[in-house]
């Protein structure tokens, strides 16, 4: 009786160094294609590990302009800083430090953005809060760029792993391994910063004021 053929060996895992190498080829076919493909779903799926352990900082996609935002002073109870990347509306990643405060008040509030318009030129926005009461904030997260002041902080932690925050804002968390700060006081005099994005639980506004202009008018 003629021997049945081996069914353990799938298909085309034989010698290929005869008969038909359409085989082989294939196989080098799938293996390069399996090499083009692993990078893209290593970048997919490490955007989705960078989301839920909070690598990415605002909840939404910002927009292509940085804003300015001055005070004269600010105050803060549990301070926590590090980290992290913004999206926007083209999937760009954008370094920034966010600067997470659990409560904080700022006085003679400043924020300024300036778009440049096609036939018009630039046009500035400006609001202004906080010149006799201060402006009020719950839950403070600012995704910035730059930052600059004099500040004193109470409890400072410098150079504490990010996941391991505890003293801000409860979402207030980078990723592993990460270099961050934290503290359970700040106070910054001469406040001035350049951000992508402001998250608030709550932003009480006393006093507001804003209004458009033609020209560059910046908070600094």
């Amino acid at each position: 009786m003629a021997s049945s053929p081996n069914l353990s060996e799938p298909p085309g895992t034989g010698d290929t160094t005869g008969g038909d190498d359409r085989r082989g080829t294939g196989r080098v076919r799938w293996r390069r294609f399996a090499l083009l493909t692993v990078p893209a779903v290593a970048v997919t799926a490490g955007l989705g590990i960078a989301l839920a352990q909070g690598a990415l900082a605002a909840s939404f996609a910002v927009s292509g302009q940085q804003f300015k935002v001055s005070a004269k002073s600010l105050e803060g109870e549990g301070f926590a800083q590090y980290g992290s990347v913004d999206v926007n509306a083209r999937e760009d990643l954008i370094p920034v430090a966010v600067t997470a405060i659990k409560e904080a008040k700022l006085h003679s509030l400043c924020q300024s953005v300036v778009t440049t318009l096609p036939l018009i030129g630039d046009i500035s926005l400006n609001l202004t809060a906080g010149g006799k009461d201060p402006v009020e904030a719950s839950n403070l997260f600012v995704d910035a760029t730059q930052l600059s002041g004099d500040a004193v902080f109470s409890n400072i932690e410098i150079g504490r792993d990010a996941s391991t925050l505890d003293k801000g804002p409860t979402e207030a968390v980078g990723m592993q391994d990460l270099f961050a700060q934290q503290a359970d006081t700040v106070a910054i005099s001469n406040l001035h910063q350049t951000a992508w994005a402001t998250n608030a639980g709550t932003f009480k506004l006393s006093g507001l004021s804003m209004g458009i202009s033609k020209g560059k008018k910046e908070c600094f």
